[in-house]
């Protein structure tokens, strides 16, 4: 099991079991896929993509239409949590695109990646591409856009409530959103012109409830769930993916490794986005074949199986131990 170490405050695993994998296994010394499997690992599906994204869609609308006909306190609560994991899978289909792993068509890809789920979830996707390429290019390097985020892991568990009653409260999103509206009068370029495409899809998306007939559940439905319930998810899952670790070559060293249960993938890490350390190894291969790299991950021993948290609770426990 990784370690947590309180002189510098970080959570990289025991040296031990960082072992090399198999010279029998289909990746290399460093955890790479070998060439021939790895352009099977990187073929773009396409076509379920599209439907993926077709049918988060139908989710979404299906979730709010039902919350409306119902009509019950008890559904509108429950409407509101479900929002946070819709919005979760919004992101991570951004995510996806700003990979240009979505649609092998890059224009398409992109088209998409900004309108149909970057933009609705107020994700500025060209400028958190450039951002997130530097996250992967060296984690915890110079130019990682997130340190905040991850250092100073072990905390104590008071600090770790607080954090996460700033996010439940809107407080954190309500910091991000101001800064959207600086960039409407920002003198960067594309950050002016992100901020307005923005500003432009909550309008369509506002006018959409209004047409309905109910205007005020993009404020219920739509963009609270933005700054309260994706703002916990968003903490808990990024701090579970980094949390603690620190810059090395050896992506085991910079990313944690999380045994996947069904709820968790229903609500927090949607869409294979929990086997990120396989993500963070090759962040060339499509959402869809992380769970089969990953697990020759582990066949080839490069990943140690008290490498891997058993869930996602002992791993934020360890967190918080601070």
């Amino acid at each position: 099991m990784a370690t947590s170490d309180a002189t510098t405050k970080t959570m990289v695993p025991d040296p031990e079991l960082l072992v090399a994998p198999s010279p029998d296994s289909r990746v290399t010394a460093i955890g790479k896929p070998v060439p021939e499997w790895r352009e099977d690992l990187r073929r773009i599906p396409s076509l379920r993509n599209a439907v993926s994204v077709v049918v988060l869609y139908v989710m979404t609308i299906g979730i709010i239409g039902l919350a409306v006909w119902a009509n019950h306190p008890a559904v509108w609560v429950l409407a509101f949590l479900a929002m946070g994991p819709m919005i979760a899978r919004f992101n991570i289909f951004m995510h996806e695109a700003a990979h240009r792993l979505l649609f092998t068509n890059r224009s398409a890809n992109d088209f998409v990646g900004r309108w149909f789920l970057g933009f609705p979830v107020f994700a500025p996707i060209d400028l958190y591409r450039r951002g997130h390429m530097a996250h992967h290019r060296e984690e915890f390097g110079p130019n990682e856009p997130d340190i905040p985020l991850y250092t100073g892991y072990p905390i104590k568990r008071d600090s770790m409530r607080r954090k996460l009653t700033r996010d439940a409260l809107g407080i954190t999103g309500t910091k991000l959103m101001r800064g959207l509206f600086r960039g409407l009068r920002s003198e960067n370029a594309a950050i002016k012109q992100q901020a307005w495409k923005i500003l432009a899809t909550q309008v369509v998306i506002l006018g959409l409830f209004t047409l309905a007939g109910h205007p005020w559940l993009y404020l219920f439905l739509w963009l609270l769930p933005d700054l309260t319930v994706w703002r916990v998810m968003n903490r808990l899952r990024s701090i579970a993916e980094h949390g603690g670790m620190q810059a090395s070559a050896d992506r085991r060293n910079t990313t944690h490794s999380v045994r996947q249960s069904l709820p968790a993938r229903l609500t927090i890490v949607p869409y294979n986005t929990g086997w990120h350390l396989a993500h963070h190894v090759d962040s060339g291969i499509p959402f869809r074949k992380l769970p089969e790299y990953h697990a020759e991950l582990i066949r080839s021993g490069y990943v140690q199986p008290p490498l891997e948290y058993p869930t996602y609770r002992a791993l934020w426990r360890k967190l918080a131990s601070g």
